[in-house]
């Protein structure tokens, strides 16, 4: 059984800016501070990573009941944010032909590995039609470390299914060169792809097992898969 790990942002679809926007009006409305986010890294990050350096950027602690409200109001945003008309806001190019043909096949189980939060990760999946192909996934519940997520996906798949997949059966598919990062220490396959903010040449530096320009071509990336 082979097991799909994807990323969200970038890699499946562009929000159009609208988690950045919801996290900066989440930050106002807790922190009472504008410009939280700027100069900040989103991209390969996990939600709470991000948060934590947007608060050191500002001078202030982590505190959890506080961290939890900006969570909440976050939801609260995004779900806003996505329904506005934004510029960029799509799917990655192949994505929905490339998930519905590995959707039908017996032996590939497609989940998430995602540096989102849970529900914000499914708020944006349903806006574009998504949430039907992924069932199960890491999280940014599960670690604020994203490397810490590829064997947390892996156990939460033996656990639903009795099937402990191989790690050269395991596939990360991302846009950054954190996610070929946070595969690479634990021997399972990495497929890069420059849908998001960096260039095929930089995925490549880092020695993922393949990489593509976008995932359109569906024959070439089923075979990835099915090698």
């Amino acid at each position: 059984m082979k097991l799909l790990l994807f990323d969200i942002d970038g890699t499946l679809l562009h929000s159009g800016g609208a988690g950045k926007d919801a996290m900066q009006r989440a930050f106002e409305q807790v922190y009472g501070e504008g410009d939280a986010f700027q100069g900040v890294q989103l991209m390969g990050r996990t939600d709470p990573s991000i948060l934590r350096e947007a608060l050191e950027k500002k001078g202030l602690a982590w505190r959890d009941a506080e961290a939890e409200q900006f969570r909440e109001y976050y939801f609260w945003f995004l779900e806003e944010e996505l329904g506005k008309p934004r510029q960029g806001k799509m799917l990655c190019p192949g994505i929905l032909p490339m998930l519905s043909a590995l959707q039908e096949k017996r032996d590939m189980e497609l989940g998430l590995l995602t540096g989102n939060w849970r529900y914000g990760g499914q708020l944006k999946l349903r806006h574009f039609g998504l949430d039907g192909f992924f069932k199960i996934g890491a999280f940014a519940e599960d670690s604020m470390h994203r490397e810490d997520l590829v064997p947390i996906a892996m156990e939460r798949y033996f656990k639903t299914s009795g099937i402990r997949p191989e790690k050269r059966d395991v596939y990360v598919i991302g846009d950054t060169p954190l996610d070929i990062l946070c595969a690479k220490p634990h021997g399972v396959k990495v497929v890069a792809v420059a849908t998001g903010v960096h260039t095929l040449e930089q995925l490549r530096a880092e020695h993922p097992d393949h990489a593509f320009e976008d995932l359109t071509n569906l024959a070439e990336v089923l075979a990835v898969f099915t090698d």
